[in-house]
This record gives structure tokens, C-alpha cells and sequence, in this order.
């Protein structure tokens, strides 16, 4: 069976490298790795089977291992680099059920390698790792100390690669394509999911002939007051004049992301969605000349934050986070966050989508930008008007 990584062998073997290098500094002698995004960084699998319970296996002295449930074995078998030894199923009866668990079968597994009295990292603050999960692995597993290691590989995918970085780009293409299929559709009385099937064509039929892919987030448009909550998704009523929209979207491409917002006002907008529009472009131009190598990433934020003071306007939330490969429920890669007092430095390679959204009580307004910091001016990847759009 011929296998299509989306990246070379030889790229797999520096991200193994690194995360047992950070494996090693934290004395962690097995680690298991749940996050989708973070399975699929380090073997290439890829399948929408996070439903379930299934990991990777990093030990400190072989390849990886993949574990998951038996009829998605076929499925690691036709995405991950490792050989088939090392992709092991368990059986169906443990799936969701209340009389045993899937982490118990792991457990064997780690027992029957001899590893049941090392240092085990887990990823305890993780969508896909459950208080089930670890009580299973406590319970089976009583001579391992076990390790929090939320976040490890996360921080090893902070610096991309070139192919990332190319993957990305085809990501931002397919943005673009699918805000110009706003503007060409939206207006007063077409109906919210009308909008929303509009935009995932763009988003699945892709650009230059390569194919988009789901996101990790669903598309966000909420109208007028709604706009107020950052995280309504659609509905069935039609949009009318005398509101605003923002458009929460992001192409996909080999799983990689790269969020585009923008809002639309049909008829005249009031004057607070015009000095909105300045105040998130003054700050948004400032934050992205602070937006090089050796800089703090707070120092970005402060530079927002102060454009938005000089408006009269406050945004409480952080006004932004890397980004790159992911999975659902997020596009986000839950490391670093641009906020004050972050102090985490900004090196070449590092991608972040700068969400300078604003929510106030009864509206909503974002333009934001997906950036890749380099040796001089940060690439902005989105090649999109920074604008209000104005429907008539």
C-alpha cells in the first residue's frame, strides 16, 4: 500500500526529535498524545474518528505507535508513516460503553511493552482526553507517575515548515475566495444558510485546483444584536437592511487553516460601525509593524489596544493566537495568546491569526488578519480589502 504523506520523512523524523527532546527535559518517559492536530502532526494520520478514544504513542526509544478503535485501524493504515505493527485497535465493545473503557485496553498494551512504571505525559487539559480517560489509565497503570503535558507538541508546532507555510498559503487563497462569494451573494432578504452553503463551495471547491477541506470551525455570521456574541453561527431568517454582519471564515488545505474576518453593512452604517472601521484598521497596521522576530507578542497587542483607546473603545479579550494545523472544535493551536503580559518571543516561522474582533452590547465588528513572522516585515497571507463593506 502506497502511502501520500502530505509531508516528507524526513520532516516527520525533526518533529519526532523535537517532542522527545521536550519529552527528555520533562522527565517524561512515554508520552500520549490525544489531540487530533497534534496525532496528525506527528504521524500524518488523519481521520474524523475523535469521537472516540485513540492516541499516539510516543516512547522514548521507538516509533510512535498508533492506538484507536479497530475499524479506524484501516484508516491509519492509509495515512501514518509507521509500519502496520505498530497501529493497534481495540475492539468495539469498548466503545462507549459502561462497562469498560478504551483506555483499559491501553493500559494492557503499555503493561505488555513494559512500561507501566515510567513516567507517562498525559494532555490533561484537552478536548479529546477525558477524567474517564485518566481514571482508567490511574487505575490499570498504579506504578506510573503520570505527568501533565498539556500543550508539549503544541509548542513544537509553533515554528512552520516551508510546505506548512506553502499549505497555508493555498489556505489563504481559498479565504479570500470564499469572502469575494460573500459580496457577490449577500444582500437584504437572502436567507442566512443560503449565505452559508454559498460559502462552503467557495470553501470545499478550493482555488488553483486544489480542493478545500472542513473547517475547524464552522462559518460565524451573526446579524445586529447578535453580533454582540462572538460565536452564534446562522439560521434560516433572512438578512435585512440596516444591519450589520461580521463573517468569521477560514480555508482549509492538508488541514491547514487560515482565519479571514470581515463585516458587511447593508445600507448606511451608523457612526459607530465607521469609527469602529478606523479604529480596528489604525490598530491593526500598528500591531503588525510590532509584529516581527525578537519582539514580545504582547507588544502587539498593546500597540491595538492603544489605537482602540484613542477611539474610545475597549476590548477585554485577547486579540489573538497561533494557528496552523487543527481539528475541530477549534482552529486555534492553544499555546501563546496576544495579550498584555505575554512575553512569549516572536521568531521567524510563527503563524497567528490576529482576531481584533470587538463585541460591545448590542453590535459586533471584526477585520482581522492571519500573519507569519519572518526575518523582516511580517507576510500577511490574506490578500483582502481591510474594509467596512457597505451594502446598499
Amino acid at each position: 500500500m502506497t502511502i501520500e504523506l502530505p509531508f516528507s520523512r524526513d520532516e516527520y523524523a525533526t518533529r519526532l526529535a523535537k517532542t522527545k527532546k521536550a519529552m527528555e527535559q520533562k522527565g517524561i518517559d512515554l508520552l500520549i498524545v490525544t489531540d487530533p492536530s497534534n496525532m496528525a502532526w506527528l504521524t500524518g494520520y488523519d481521520g474524523w474518528s475523535f469521537y472516540v478514544h485513540q492516541c499516539v504513542l510516543i516512547p522514548m526509544n521507538e516509533e510512535p505507535i498508533w492506538y484507536g478503535r479497530a475499524q479506524d485501524g484501516n484508516g491509519a493504515k492509509r495515512t501514518v508513516y509507521m509500519d502496520h505493527s505498530r497501529i493497534i485497535g481495540y475492539e468495539d465493545h469498548y466503545v462507549q460503553s459502561t462497562e469498560r473503557h478504551p483506555m483499559d485496553y491501553l493500559s494492557s498494551v503499555i503493561t505488555d511493552r513494559g512500561w507501566s512504571s515510567q513516567s507517562i505525559g498525559v494532555e490533561m487539559d484537552n478536548y479529546y482526553f477525558s477524567a474517564a480517560a485518566y481514571a482508567s489509565l490511574v487505575k490499570y497503570l498504579p506504578n506510573a507517575k503520570f505527568t501533565d503535558a498539556t500543550a508539549m507538541v503544541n509548542w513544537q508546532r509553533a515554528i512552520k515548515s516551508r510546505q506548512e507555510l506553502e499549505y497555508m498559503r493555498t489556505a489563504a487563497k481559498i479565504s479570500e475566495a470564499m469572502h469575494t462569494r460573500v459580496l457577490e451573494k449577500v444582500a437584504p432578504g437572502v436567507r442566512k444558510n443560503d449565505l452559508v452553503a454559498e460559502i462552503t463551495d467557495a470553501a470545499y471547491r478550493g482555488v488553483d485546483g486544489k480542493g478545500g477541506e472542513y473547517s475547524a470551525l464552522i462559518p460565524l455570521l451573526p446579524t445586529g444584536a447578535d453580533a454582540a456574541a462572538p460565536h452564534l453561527t446562522w439560521d434560516d431568517k433572512p438578512l435585512k437592511a440596516g444591519e450589520g454582519t461580521f463573517f468569521e471564515l477560514s480555508g482549509v488545505y492538508k488541514r491547514y487553516h487560515c482565519p479571514l474576518c470581515r463585516t458587511v453593512y447593508l445600507g448606511k452604517p451608523p457612526q459607530h460601525f465607521l469609527d469602529a472601521e478606523k479604529a480596528i484598521q489604525e490598530g491593526l497596521a500598528a500591531g503588525i509593524e510590532k509584529a516581527r522576530a525578537g519582539n514580545a507578542v504582547e507588544e502587539v497587542a498593546l500597540e491595538f489596544f492603544a489605537a482602540l483607546k484613542r477611539y474610545g473603545l475597549v476590548k477585554d479579550s485577547r486579540c489573538g493566537y497561533p494557528i496552523g494545523l487543527s481539528y475541530p472544535p477549534d482552529w486555534g493551536e492553544r499555546t501563546y495568546s496576544l495579550r498584555r503580559g505575554e512575553k512569549t518571543e516572536l521568531q521567524p516561522g510563527m503563524t497567528f491569526h490576529f482576531m481584533t474582533g470587538l463585541w460591545q452590547d448590542d453590535w459586533g465588528f471584526e477585520i482581522t488578519e492571519s500573519l507569519h513572522i519572518t526575518d523582516g516585515e511580517p507576510e500577511v497571507f490574506c490578500d483582502f480589502s481591510r474594509e467596512l463593506f457597505i451594502i446598499d
